[in-house]
């Protein structure tokens, strides 16, 4: 079975998620190389594109992984939640120290994914994380090559956040307009 990560009770509105509640992994500051980290996170195989938009679950704000944010990637040996990069980022989540052991070895580096030796794993995982439907193993080729993914950084979310509040100076858009005079 892979190794998860980021399968929180909160992020589902579901108790007993595998990896408990996300406020018992919240830590002061992260690993020293925690940008490694989640820049390894963030390249990761995308495996299951969900269309959705979510938030910060302990802050309630939007973040660069809202869009899509249940979407799964993998890197052939674990499995995690697409937004789960901005917890480590922002809330500095514990991370299985077997984790990290496995992502210093690889010295940060996406590995390529052998489909015959991850298909019988993803068939065993995904059930476990409520994707019973997505068994067996769809894919066609032998090895998946590590593609770069389009991922917002966090200057570059912060900054458009930032050019959106200028452009609304009063608010919300959706907010309801003042009756004209009569």
């Amino acid at each position: 079975m892979l190794g998860l990560l980021g399968f929180y009770d909160e992020l589902d509105n579901c108790p007993d998620q595998p990896n408990g509640s996300i406020r018992d992994a919240v830590q002061p500051v992260g690993e020293p190389d925690e940008a490694d980290l989640v820049a390894y996170l963030d390249a990761g195989h995308g495996l299951i594109d969900v269309m959705e938009a979510g938030h910060d679950v302990l802050t309630g704000s939007a973040h660069r992984h809202s869009l899509g944010c249940s979407s799964l990637v993998t890197d052939g040996a674990w499995l995690w939640r697409q937004d789960f990069p901005h917890y480590v980022e922002m809330h500095h989540v514990q991370l299985p120290e077997a984790f990290i052991e496995h992502v210093r070895v690889l010295n940060y580096q996406m590995p390529a994914l052998i489909t015959a030796k991850f298909a019988p794993h993803y068939n065993e995982t995904m059930p476990v994380v409520g994707w019973a439907s997505a068994v067996p193993w769809p894919s066609t080729v032998a090895v998946l090559e590590p593609e770069p993914r389009a991922v917002t950084s966090k200057a570059e979310f912060d900054a458009a956040m930032l050019a959106q509040e200028r452009n609304r100076p009063n608010g919300n858009w959706a907010k309801p307009r003042k009756p004209r005079g009569a």
